[in-house]
């Protein structure tokens, strides 16, 4: 018969998954070659609530390193020596205290980090790193 089924033809008991397993495979290759395996280490720091923000932060003290290379304890200024012992008895009265820590921009790195290791050194787990926020500039012209 021209045109009709054919009784010699075998019937389709399988599918065939090889090509189905190599295009799965060069879709993995493709991912894991552009998958982004870079691990960025951060600072972990407990930022202050504002005001209108919830819950309020009991145990606060403010640690500021000038552009002079002077030290302050909440608005005090004081020495290196000072400002440990001072930080000491803040987390003996309330060992949860929290610290802000501010330093001018044209302090030098190391002396930043020496301070905050100051601070964590007595005890202070967690602290604030203070910056001022970027305002857009002005268009020239």
């Amino acid at each position: 018969m021209a045109g009709g089924a054919q009784d010699n033809e075998e019937e389709i008991t399988g599918i065939n998954v090889t090509p189905l397993v190599d295009v799965v495979l060069v879709l993995l290759i493709i991912f894991m070659v552009t998958a982004n395996f870079i691990v960025r280490e951060t600072v972990e720091v407990d930022l202050p609530r504002a005001a209108n923000g919830g819950e309020t932060v009991q145990g606060l003290v403010n640690v500021v390193l000038d552009k002079e290379g002077k030290f302050y304890f909440d608005g005090t200024q004081v020495t290196e020596v000072e400002l440990t012992q001072k930080v000491a008895e803040a987390v003996a009265k309330d060992k949860d205290t929290r610290a802000i820590i501010s330093a001018d921009q044209s302090i030098a790195y190391g002396q930043v980090m020496r301070l905050i290791d100051t601070v964590k050194g007595q005890g202070i787990a967690k602290f604030a790193l203070n910056i001022e926020k970027d305002v857009a500039p002005a268009p020239r012209g």
